[in-house]
């Protein structure tokens, strides 16, 4: 049986707008929790974590060592994506987003009492390294149900816009790192190194008990239900992937690769990059990042409302085609270190290089699989995208930086990403105003 004909029954949706609404935005706030304790690991990794966390020496080792254990993160989200989507398929989606929320927060908070390497040598990489797989996989269970509760119960002519929503927060979570960082920055560099970086790491406790407030008074979807009373749930849903339904998951895996990696060379390896190569400030490299995520919060809804319009396909080939003509000159914008110039090229990067694919792909990955497999199938085709991409993404990028001594290897493999992703695009289903099963 192919995908598009397993799409033929019509599950119920929620028709009330009201009740819409709230199901979008308890999404989105929940979610931007999960992103922000992310991210701001991200943004640590390029500013502060080379320097405290691993021996003196040379400045390019130690900042591949740093990019190494923000990959951590992203390999560990399969593992989430494992764990928490057999239990969502299984046990039902509402419980799972509860439980992920805990597990993020508290591999954040611990992060932000962590003893530097100065303090116990080997062992704070090691227990860094440790926090930060926690961290990937709550994420890695997490975003699958956040984006079902939504797909799962809008009307289908509307599903590639309020599927998209749930994206938002991500700019939303990215927006809250980058303005926390920028605070801590503007104390003295002394200071900052010392303690002031713990500062995002230790308030993400705060934002963790509110996004669980709001995710225990979400209903489960109507899907999921259904699947229950008809004794339908299926008792290995990654087996039954892998043995009936290879070809959606290696595509949403495909249709992950570009996007990622542009999300992170542009708002990861970049602040490396133009920080230490280009000698540009922390400042304006975060500023850069700012305005990306603030014109993230409008685009990415008005991506899956256009994909609504013209396809998910239409938009991903757009998106990649951008990503392979953008891949040389987003670094000679940079390198001519004007302040506005680099502002509008990490703009630029974010918005059609990840935030098109990103904001489409909510729920595009999910409309690939049937019910019972969707937790699983969805996250798990996200999420090893994410780890093979985005995890590798800057720690690849640093090495060929150091291999080089140039930026063109970089440029090169964001094409070769961009080629992957329109090879999945291909073999992907049209899904736009079609009925989830």
């Amino acid at each position: 049986m192919t995908v598009a004909e397993e799409f033929n029954v019509a599950v119920p949706v929620t028709n009330d707008v009201a009740t819409m609404r709230r199901i979008v935005w308890s999404s989105v706030i929940g979610t931007a929790v999960e992103w922000y304790d992310f991210l701001i690991y991200g943004a640590a990794t390029a500013l502060v974590f080379n320097k405290i966390f691993f021996a003196a020496g040379d400045p390019a080792l130690a900042t591949i060592a740093a990019f190494g254990t923000y990959a951590v993160g992203f390999l560990a989200r399969p593992l989430g994506a494992a764990i928490f989507g057999h239990f969502g398929d299984r046990v039902g989606r509402k419980a799972m987003l509860a439980i992920t929320i805990m597990v993020m927060g508290l591999g954040t908070f611990l992060i932000g009492l962590l003893p530097t390497y100065q303090q116990i040598g080997v062992a704070a990489p090691v227990l860094l390294i440790v926090l930060r797989f926690l961290q990937g996989i709550g994420l890695g269970g997490e975003w699958g149900g956040a984006v079902l509760m939504v797909v799962e119960n809008c009307p289908t002519e509307k599903r590639g816009l309020l599927g998209s929503m749930v994206q938002v927060g991500n700019p939303v979570g990215n927006l809250a790192a980058i303005g926390m960082f920028a605070l801590v920055s503007q104390l003295p560099e002394s200071e900052f190194i010392s303690w002031g970086w713990r500062i995002p790491f230790l308030v993400s406790i705060l934002l963790v008990g509110v996004g669980l407030w709001i995710r225990l008074s979400l209903e489960e979807t109507a899907a999921f239900r259904q699947l229950k009373a008809k004794n339908e749930v299926v008792r290995m849903p990654i087996v039954e992937i892998f043995k009936y339904h290879r070809r959606p998951f290696f595509t949403a895996v495909g249709l992950k690769i570009s996007e990622i990696a542009y999300a992170s060379i542009a708002g990861v390896f970049i602040m490396s990059y133009a920080t230490t190569t280009l000698g540009l400030s922390r400042g304006l490299v975060l500023n850069g990042a700012f305005v990306a995520s603030f014109v993230a919060l409008f685009s990415i809804p008005l991506f899956g409302w256009m994909s609504d319009k013209v396809g998910r396909k239409a938009m991903f080939y757009a998106s990649c085609v951008f990503s392979a003509l953008f891949a040389f000159p987003m670094f000679w914008l940079l390198d001519t270190r004007e302040p506005a110039i680099v502002i509008a090229t990490i703009v630029a990067a974010i918005s059609f290089g990840q935030m098109v694919m990103f904001g489409i792909g909510a729920p595009w990955y999910s409309e690939l699989f049937t019910a019972k497999l969707r937790y699983s199938g969805a996250s798990l085709g996200f999420q090893v995208g994410a780890a093979l991409s985005g995890g590798l993404s800057p720690l690849i990028a640093a090495g060929l930086m150091t291999w080089a001594g140039a930026t063109w290897p970089v440029s090169l493999f964001l094409i070769g990403c961009a080629l992957i992703t329109a090879v999945a695009t291909s073999f992907a289903p049209e899904m736009a105003n079609k009925e989830l099963s």
